[in-house]
């Protein structure tokens, strides 16, 4: 009923090493592909900004390698992760450092901090609003 032998559970293991050894290069390569793309995504960026004065030929022509370099690159990186390349469809950049606005749906929790005395206790004159605050909880109490 077990005809596996130990030489055959030996020889599968080693080729289970060498395709996991593969699978961990191909996959450093892969991400080595996706950060030399963001690095040229970057450096094209920065191009285009300073795309002005009398050495912008000069810019132009380094703009117009790069992004030739560029879609190469996403072009070879399509076919190894398999994604269909889409020419109306822009690849994702990094992601934005910004916080995203919180729903308006929670509940505003407002907080106003009234003066001790109702005039300015330096020059005594009469103090105003300057605007207004307002911080949106999660719904958490403290």
């Amino acid at each position: 009923m077990n005809d596996i032998s130990s030489d055959d559970i030996f020889l599968l293991k080693q080729r289970l090493a060498e395709q996991e050894a593969l699978i961990h290069a191909l996959q450093e390569k892969l991400s080595n592909r996706e950060r030399e793309i963001d690095h040229l995504q970057a450096q094209l960026d920065k191009l285009r900004r300073m795309n002005f004065g009398s050495r912008s030929e000069k810019v132009s022509r380094r703009i117009a390698q790069m992004e030739a370099d560029l879609n190469r690159l996403q072009k070879e990186s399509d076919t190894l992760t398999g994604r269909v390349y889409d020419p109306a469809v822009q690849r994702p950049l990094r992601q934005t450092r910004t916080r995203k606005p919180f729903p308006e749906s929670l509940p505003r929790d407002e907080k106003r901090l009234l003066p001790a005395a109702p005039c300015c206790p330096n020059c005594g004159g009469s103090l105003s609003y300057l605007g207004r605050g307002y911080r949106r909880t999660a719904g958490v109490d403290a």
